[in-house]
């Protein structure tokens, strides 16, 4: 019996990184009702549904990562009340909402990790969080050898000589999912949300949160900041399912309501097991940010990560970039070359069946921003150093006029500097040229949403010249064809749609996309 199609199936959702998207009150810092003063903008781009990172309670080491109350909006943001108008607003318009949570740790501010600290070891209020005596005569070392997502080790000792684990920075300690509180103190976080009327969750290191009981080293060969074919026990223990098991029966009891786990596993039968029909509606899939600009590695991707969902009965889902990652154009090679490439992308993104999500800026073409050493706010980059930091792509939306703030705010002095060449990408620089990136995606994301080429969730491969290739969506007859070559190549038969730069003499130049019927 085949799965009702659900609303997120093939939607395409819009990351809001609300920090930078628009700042209503002029202290630099975006902030939920400068999200619902641009949602004319999202309406007009043409998106499902938004993703907002963290808004709660936070002293904002990690910028809201590091969470103090899930169920209550920081005065950064603005209120509880903000909140409900932009929902509301948002709704009217046809768009959902939704929103993180953060299962793997809190804020070294929350209530309950005060409490540990000032209770005894062995206390129920440490059995929240991992804490664990040191190895050494004295205790002096880290019970084992786990290293932070953030780089440095995964373990900071207290006054009384225990340590306590944070698998990304000291101000984020991980909570105990052995204990039942845990549990159920996510649940009413859940619930809050859902009764206020969100339609789903974006989870949070949806991999992380169990950890084996008896915490065994790690494999020295693991890579500390991202997935490792090395054993790694800090990740995708197996009672982490249990986790997700639970989220799903609270949202079972609300229809119409998702979630999407954060789940860099590349192993496909271990990630399949997110996608069961007891756990996540759908798993982010980072193939394609880790694939560089080549048609051969770009096909192998998607088919890779086609399988896995559909071998679970799940819908696919596609992203080029987030708030945690280099933006597309930077990867890609920069300039006018890394911005013709993400173009092409787009079209292959936007082309392929299932959910996608967008990043907020990449509709503009934005790039990172060379930030210098001062600005930095990332704990990541604080921690391992510049070059692993994310501020780069975080930099705040360019939305109008010809020096920065560019209207993201009334304040000059915005939350990171937003660069002066950015005066050529601005929304308002953008929205009436037919050419701009901005107009592409729009125009994208309505032929996909309204033409009947766009149906079929199987896809045909057709032979292409090296360093291309072209699928066909077979169904509903749309075929998409990209040249990662030097050289423009001819096209499959076909009437076009839509090109993400214009054709040659009716050839695909290189660095290019199609779509054709």
């Amino acid at each position: 019996m085949e799965r009702d199609v659900a609303w997120w199936d093939q939607a395409v959702f819009y990351q809001v990184y609300v920090r930078s998207f628009a700042d209503s009150d002029g202290d630099g810092v975006g902030d939920l009702e400068g999200i619902r003063g641009k949602l004319g903008y999202l309406e007009l781009l043409g998106v499902d549904a938004l993703w907002l990172t963290p808004f709660y309670r936070s002293p904002m080491a990690d910028h809201g990562y590091d969470i103090a109350d899930p169920r209550d909006v920081d005065p950064m943001f603005g209120t509880l009340g903000d909140f409900d108008v932009l929902l509301t607003e948002a709704h009217k318009r046809g768009i959902k909402v939704t929103v993180d949570v953060v299962p793997n740790h809190t804020s070294n501010t929350h209530a309950w990790f005060k409490s540990a600290m000032a209770a005894p070891p062995g206390s129920p209020e440490r059995d929240r969080y991992i804490f664990r005596d040191g190895l050494g005569p004295r205790g002096d070392q880290p019970p084992n050898n786990w290293i932070s997502a953030f780089g440095g080790p995964a373990w900071t000792r207290v006054p009384d000589g225990q340590w306590y684990l944070h698998l990304f920075s000291p101000q984020q300690p991980d909570l105990n999912w052995a204990n039942h509180e845990v549990a159920a103190d996510l649940e009413r976080t859940l619930r809050f949300w859902l009764d206020h009327g969100v339609d789903g969750f974006r989870v949070d290191v949806a991999h992380g949160m169990a950890k084996p009981p008896d915490l065994p080293d790690m494999d020295p060969r693991v890579n500390p900041l991202g997935p490792s074919e090395f054993y790694d026990p800090r990740f995708d223990n197996d009672r982490v399912h249990e986790i997700h098991q639970m989220i799903r029966k609270v949202l079972d009891e609300y229809p119409g309501t998702m979630a999407v786990g954060e789940i860099w596993v590349t192993d496909e039968e271990r990630l399949a097991r997110y996608l069961r029909p007891d756990e996540l509606h759908l798993a982010f899939n980072f193939r394609l940010v880790l694939t560089h600009f080549d048609a051969d590695a770009l096909r192998t991707a998607i088919e890779r990560s086609l399988a896995v969902p559909k071998s679970a009965g799940a819908p696919a889902t596609w992203t080029l970039g987030n708030h945690d990652v280099w933006r597309q154009v930077s990867r890609y090679g920069g300039g006018e070359r890394g911005v013709r490439r993400a173009r092409a992308m787009a079209l292959v993104e936007l082309a392929l069946p299932g959910a996608v999500y967008l990043y907020n800026g990449e509709e503009l073409g934005l790039g990172n921003v060379d930030l210098p050493p001062e600005a930095l706010a990332d704990p990541r980059a604080k921690i391992s150093g510049v070059e692993f930091g994310r501020d780069a792509s975080r930099v705040p939306l360019p939305w109008e006029g010809d020096l920065p703030p560019f209207g993201f705010s009334r304040n000059p002095r915005t939350w990171l500097p937003m660069p002066a060449s950015w005066a050529s990408v601005t929304v308002e620089a953008q929205l009436e040229d037919p050419a701009s990136t901005l107009s592409l995606y729009r125009r994208a994301i309505e032929i996909r949403k309204s033409h009947e080429a766009f149906r079929g969730d199987e896809l045909e491969w057709y032979g292409a010249p090296a360093g291309c290739f072209a699928f066909r969506r077979r169904g509903g007859g749309l075929v998409c064809a990209l040249n990662t070559s030097a050289s423009p190549i001819a096209l499959p038969p076909g009437e076009v749609l839509l090109s993400s730069v214009p054709l040659v003499n009716g050839k695909l130049p290189a660095d290019a996309a199609v779509w054709l019927v």
